[in-house]
């Protein structure tokens, strides 16, 4: 069965989320860009949700643990529901990670969401076989703490498959961000397996959308510098992919943002190591020759990625148990400010000689700061008259991480003079070992809904 294989069709891609917490009324506009371009150019429409990075996929797991029907994405019912009405009337297919650590129960909130806005009962594919916790490989390393999940970045494949097999909404957990966009184009041209510049071109594409608003200005925007119209208005990025995997990417029409060839080119290099060999699961793609041309405003065109073939083994991500984060934070405000921090931050440090502190004062040295206090230690006193400091510190022990939200808190009375607007957070952390496992050892399958859904 090949449902969304369509080479003749026009393919539009565009993006409703770039992070787990971004605006969940970005998609809302790029859907009805997408209906309009149904109705005046026909062929196939897709929109995809990128929600999960390493953090965010650490805390699905912390959720799961926690509360076994949990661990996909928080936001997901607010994402969809301004939006699926309009998917599932005008064809638009649905493509996301939203599944993070459970997959199931994200299919399983997608159909709750349905029914509760009155509407026909969605096919959904659930992309499985990135936890790979049970792997050899996983199994031989030789952690210090207990490992709470190991999840491979798969391919595109899946989804492919998935869109074939009539999917209308697809929900993977740990995909490569590429795929999302990659699997779609796949599907709806058919290409070969080793058709590596088209795979490339298309991997790309996923890549300058994977970030919404990063690509239409949002990570760009510096005022006075590099200046960004209406942007708390910046529209989503919409992707048209060709046959030969190029692509047009645009935003709709009256929203804010833009896009142009500097834009793009930001976005193209971020977090790319090696412009020769961007790897991802499917491709190996190369931008050493790519053209970026603005064909209008806010209309640029991505062509000449070549592509080389993919690699023969998967990263895996491997998250184990790491101890407690404790953070306090106190402020101190008018003449001496900066004096009085200082003293609080070595009572504190004297108090508790066991823990390794840092300190942050926020408005005066944090974001260079290190976790030695060196940087603060050689920092004369510049007589800031509005500092807020922060101390934090890791432990293994739960116990002796409270101690410092306590020693703060008692900062209130004891001294220095003037300290106000406590705030104290203590969570569990998860350290992350990264790892390759061989792809032909990891095997990716898709499960459909609600007729072939299991109890896994």
């Amino acid at each position: 069965m090949r449902d969304f294989y369509h080479p003749e069709h026009v393919l539009r891609i565009g993006c409703g989320a770039g992070f787990s917490g971004d605006r969940t009324d970005a998609g809302a506009p790029v859907v009805q860009d997408l209906i309009q371009g149904l109705q005046t150019l026909g062929g196939s429409a897709v929109l995809i949700f990128e929600t999960l990075a390493e953090r965010t996929l650490a805390l699905a797991q912390l959720a799961r643990v926690a509360n076994p029907q949990a661990g996909y994405e928080p936001l997901l019912c607010e994402y969809l529901r301004p939006v699926l009405a309009d998917c599932l009337q005008h064809g638009i297919r649905i493509v996301s990670n939203f599944g993070a650590a459970h997959p199931q129960a994200a299919a399983a909130a997608i159909m709750a969401l349905a029914e509760q806005l009155q509407l026909r009962v969605p096919r959904i594919a659930v992309v499985l076989g990135d936890d790979v916790r049970h792997h050899p490989t996983v199994m031989e390393l030789a952690l210090p703490h207990a490992v709470v999940s190991a999840n491979a970045y798969l391919g595109a494949k899946s989804i492919a498959q998935a869109l074939n097999q009539g999917a209308e909404i697809v929900v993977c957990g740990r995909v490569a961000d590429p795929a999302l966009t990659l699997g779609p184009a796949w599907a709806h041209y058919g290409w070969a397996d080793d058709n590596w510049d088209a795979l490339a071109g298309a991997t790309m594409a996923g890549h300058l959308l994977e970030c919404g608003a990063q690509v239409t200005g949002g990570y760009y925007a510096d005022p006075g510098y590099k200046d960004v119209p209406d942007l708390a208005h910046a529209g989503f990025p919409i992707a048209r992919i060709e046959a030969d995997g190029r692509c047009t990417l645009s935003k709709p029409a009256g929203t804010g943002g833009c896009i142009d060839e500097h834009t793009v080119k930001e976005q193209l290099l971020y977090e790319i190591d090696n412009p020769a060999a961007y790897i991802t699961p499917d491709v190996v793609a190369d931008i050493t020759s790519a053209q970026v041309t603005r064909l209008s405003p806010d209309v640029v065109q991505l062509s000449g990625v070549k592509g080389h073939p993919r690699p023969p083994h998967l990263k895996v991500n491997v998250f184990h148990e790491h101890g407690w984060l404790a953070e306090a934070e106190i402020s101190y405000a008018g003449p001496r400010a900066e004096a009085r921090a200082r003293l609080a931050a070595e009572i504190v440090q004297a108090r508790l000689p066991q823990l390794n502190l840092r300190v942050d004062w926020i408005g005066v040295c944090s974001v260079w700061a290190d976790d030695a206090g060196r940087t603060l230690a050689t920092l004369p006193d510049q007589g800031h008259n509005d500092v807020r400091l922060r101390l934090s510190t890791s432990h293994t022990d739960k116990g002796q991480a409270e101690l410092l939200l306590r020693e703060v808190n008692a900062l209130y009375t004891c001294g220095p003079a003037g300290g106000g607007g406590v705030r104290t957070a203590l969570r569990a952390r998860l350290g992350l070992v990264s790892c390759l496992v061989s792809q032909t050892s990891v095997q990716s399958r898709v499960q459909m809904w609600p007729s072939d859904r299991s109890s896994e």
